[in-house]
């Protein structure tokens, strides 16, 4: 067994998700441009693009509204 860091396993764990089920997408703040806190999402925009890695606004009310309103848009 390899050993890897939690932030790799994160990214393993996410990166199989997305890759498994087309439904799955990572939403956050600064997880696409700037590859997420401590880069657990590093690597992710480039491999499945921006309609499945999706930086969110740094706003309490922005994020909710999109988690509200992502199950009935196009990208799912």
């Amino acid at each position: 067994m390899a050993i890897i860091t939690y932030r790799e396993a994160l990214n393993q764990a996410l990166s199989e998700e997305i890759e498994r089920d087309n439904n799955v997408v990572l939403l956050g703040e600064e997880v696409a441009q700037f590859k997420g806190s401590y880069k657990v999402s590093e690597g992710m925009l480039e491999k499945f693009g921006a309609d499945r890695v999706i930086d969110t606004p740094i706003s309490e009310a922005a994020v909710s509204y999109t988690h509200l309103t992502l199950p009935t848009s196009d990208l799912v």
